[in-house]
């Protein structure tokens, strides 16, 4: 008996793992990992921001002519609002990351929305752009989220790839995204470490460097999330 108890909790735990982070997941909500498969074009996302590192990510997306989708930490704009201003500047799409950047598993539906309504606030005061994208730190969501995200008119976006390159380095990062390069796929990267201020970001845009370019040799265009989610069938 006590066998089957402990396989039944140890399948529950592997469960609400699942419904907790997994990127298909809707236990908690829709939420959108990847594009439509009909259009060649691919998303590249960074998360954490902005820090003191995120202006060399925007001269390399200039330099590599493509845009992308920031998904913000309110704190961080406060910390750094001429950041997430230029950021808007140059034409990239700003998402709603939280405030703080707290995992959401086991909190109050209360705390979930005012993290996120505080990051919004920031983030439009900050760059005049209003999110309609959202993102849960760590991919987390929990119970109540979903009610947040429908009153403050957000989408929940996951990813199809997490790079890594907070951990591995630019080659390994490029490897692991370019195997799942796909139509319509979404990549997560990082211009920030967690609201820790002078982040080393050098990973990160050693790996974009790789991946860009190999993306537009295979025939890829680089999309915002929002502008992926609106491309119409191609062919």
């Amino acid at each position: 008996m006590w066998r089957e108890i402990a396989l039944a909790g140890a399948a529950a735990a592997v469960w609400m793992a699942w419904a907790v982070r997994g990127k298909s997941s809707k236990v908690f909500g829709p939420s959108i990992w990847r594009g439509p498969r009909s259009s060649r074009a691919i998303a590249l996302t960074f998360d954490d921001g902005p820090s003191e590192a995120t202006p060399a990510l925007l001269d390399l997306l200039a330099e590599l002519e493509v845009k992308a989708t920031f998904f913000l930490c309110g704190a961080a704009v406060r910390r750094l609002p001429e950041v997430a201003r230029e950021i808007a500047c140059r034409g990239h799409e700003i998402g709603n990351h939280s405030d703080s950047h707290a995992i959401f598993a086991l909190r109050s539906p209360g705390f979930i929305r005012r993290e996120i309504v505080r990051a919004q606030n920031s983030i439009i005061e900050a760059t005049g752009q209003r999110p309609v994208l959202f993102r849960a730190p760590f991919g987390v969501r929990w119970f109540g989220l979903e009610r947040a995200l429908k009153e403050l008119e957000l989408t929940g976006v996951m990813w199809t790839a997490m790079g890594g390159d907070w951990r591995l380095p630019p080659d390994a990062v490029a490897r692991r995204l370019l195997a799942r390069a796909s139509n319509g796929a979404i990549f997560c990267l990082h211009d920030g470490r967690q609201l820790r201020p002078y982040p080393d970001i050098s990973c990160t845009l050693d790996a974009v460097r790789l991946i860009v370019p190999e993306l537009k040799r295979r025939g890829y265009e680089l999309e915002t999330v929002s502008r992926l989610l609106r491309a119409p069938a191609k062919g």
